[in-house]
């Protein structure tokens, strides 16, 4: 268990669970709203409400929950392999499927079914055998995973040295009046929201490229590829959100009137790497989804209407 954290209030004030955000970066309000309701956390050692209005010298205290264990079990669950051989897997996720096991998702993830399928490398830690690198569950595409430690150290080398390419399709809110081009922008925590990420000062770095596919005029939106130079958490999201053009569908960045799917609009349709052992470049490639699918050709038959 987690060792007992306190401290005393000195210059915050206000609601109590606002009050200590900054003292408990790795929970976020809501989740620090229920510790407080459990009990976990108390002021001058006894238990309040979220809305407890802090004071100067009040003894704050969190004993954090005990975690519970997650079990790993391989699950039958169909899996759409595009490529495959002794060192590694290429899958095709489906929008909606949790990459890998999390308090919230313990099972039915893509991990779960790989462990049904195969053995998996085993040097990313006991729930995430396998991960190359992740997308959202609710991103639909192309996954390297890594079946031996040996293949899982090559393709996770190349990823530092961006030399992969990983290529996506989306579809944003507004017309992108620019055929191409490059959002560099640092990326971290949001200081508003601890649930989101977002471009802040002290970010690290973030590079995504794009270029314009198609602009559906009379529904304004712009249908673009964007390439990944680095690849941290949410980056396509952010970095769209923050050029004033996030993603159709998105629950988290995007606006509320917004296209309706089962997610937002981003597919991860192209995967290029170095094979870890023949060393031979490998370029995938699989189609939006039919839901994905199906929205472009909605917008295509709105756009030709006069």
């Amino acid at each position: 268990m987690t060792e007992r954290q306190s401290f005393k209030i000195t210059d915050q004030s206000g609601r109590l669970d606002k009050a200590i955000a900054d003292f408990f970066p790795k929970y976020s309000r809501s989740q620090l709203q229920e510790l407080i309701r459990q009990g976990n956390l108390t002021v001058n050692r006894q238990l309040v409400l979220p809305k407890y209005q802090v004071k100067t010298g009040d003894l704050i205290e969190l004993q954090p929950p005990k975690i519970k264990q997650l079990s790993l079990k391989p699950e039958k669950i169909p899996l759409a392999i595009i490529y495959e051989d002794q060192d590694l897997l290429v899958v095709n996720k489906p929008q909606g499927m949790v990459v890998h096991p999390a308090p919230g998702h313990p099972d039915q993830t893509l991990v779960n079914a790989l462990l049904y399928h195969c053995p998996l490398s085993t040097i990313n830690g006991t729930y995430r055998p396998g991960i190359v690198h992740r997308i959202d569950k609710d991103t639909s595409g192309l996954l390297m995973v890594a079946k031996n430690d040996q293949a899982h150290q090559a393709l996770a080398a190349q990823l530092k040295a961006k030399k992969n390419l990983r290529e996506y399709t989306a579809l944003v809110h507004g017309i992108i009046k620019e055929d191409h081009g490059t959002i560099n922008a640092p990326i971290g925590r949001s200081l508003r929201d601890r649930k989101k990420q977002a471009v802040v000062a002290n970010g690290r770095a973030a590079v995504t490229h794009f270029h314009v596919v198609r602009r559906f005029y009379q529904t304004q939106f712009t249908l673009i590829k964007c390439i990944l130079e680095t690849g941290r958490t949410h980056q396509i999201r952010v970095h769209l959100r923050y050029i004033g053009h996030p993603l159709a569908g998105d629950p988290l960045y995007g606006p509320a009137k917004t296209l309706k799917g089962h997610g937002q609009f981003l597919h991860a349709g192209r995967l290029g790497f170095e094979h870890p052992r023949t060393h031979r470049e490998m370029i995938f490639n699989v189609p939006v989804p039919e839901v994905f699918q199906k929205t472009l050709e909605r917008l295509d038959k709105q756009e030709n209407i006069k």
